[in-house]
């Protein structure tokens, strides 16, 4: 008995590293639909103090993995940083350049 509540937890623990590896890939072709406009940091309006924009105009976050939760605006107005799949069926400014509104 003791070797197949081994080998169950042995295939529990390859199940999870696959979830989470499937999860992995899955995040990575999610994240590169990103055109990097920044409309969804505030490019087009009062932008968030970490929005970063290139001489190519592409926009990046400078705190990306830390970016949920309070955060600034350029202009020092407070706001909720939010995973961008949260504004999804709502309206902003610039909203029509973002590659995840088409």
């Amino acid at each position: 008995m003791f070797g197949l509540r081994f080998f169950i937890k042995q295939k529990s623990g390859y199940m999870a590293d696959s979830l989470n590896q499937w999860l992995a890939v899955k995040e990575d072709e999610w994240e590169s639909l990103c055109c990097h406009c920044g409309a969804c940091c505030g490019a087009f309006e009062d932008p968030c103090e970490h929005l970063f924009i290139g001489l190519d105009k592409k926009s990046c976050c400078l705190v990306y993995e830390n970016r949920i939760g309070p955060q600034k605006t350029v202009s020092g107005q407070s706001f909720n940083c939010v995973n961008i799949r949260q504004k999804f069926g709502q309206s902003w400014p610039g909203d029509i350049h973002c590659a995840y509104n088409r």
